[in-house]
């Protein structure tokens, strides 16, 4: 009876060797996809932010590149919107001073009438 209970431990134990060994093969597969996956979006983000920067070469782009690649696009994106502000803020002052001359100008142009 002993040695029937202990084969069939071993049986048991067999059986989860087995079945972990199985969830071993599937979790190194899932991890290899998984890797794929993050090579082709890292591709695709360094294609997508500089074309000439990826792809023909055939080597791998490590994730410094693409970690440093996206902060340069933040850093000039900020960029632009600290000009465009410029630029509004020059446009917005030239508009006041136009509206100056413009009120001035009719001011002029009345000043004008009734002396005639």
């Amino acid at each position: 009876q002993v040695e029937e209970e202990l084969r069939a431990a071993c049986a048991r134990q067999e059986g989860q060797l087995r079945e972990m060994g199985r969830r071993e093969r599937l979790l190194r597969a899932e991890l290899r996809r998984e890797g794929e996956q993050l090579e082709s979006f890292k591709t695709r983000v360094m294609q997508a932010c500089s074309p000439s920067a990826a792809g023909s070469t055939g080597k791998s782009i490590t994730q410094q590149q693409v970690i440093e690649k996206v902060r340069q696009i933040c850093e000039e994106n900020q960029q632009s919107h600290e000009r465009e502000k410029c630029l509004q803020d020059e446009l917005s002052s030239r508009l006041t001073k136009e509206k100056e001359v413009s009120a001035n100008t009719e001011v002029l142009k009345n000043s004008l009438q009734e002396l005639q």
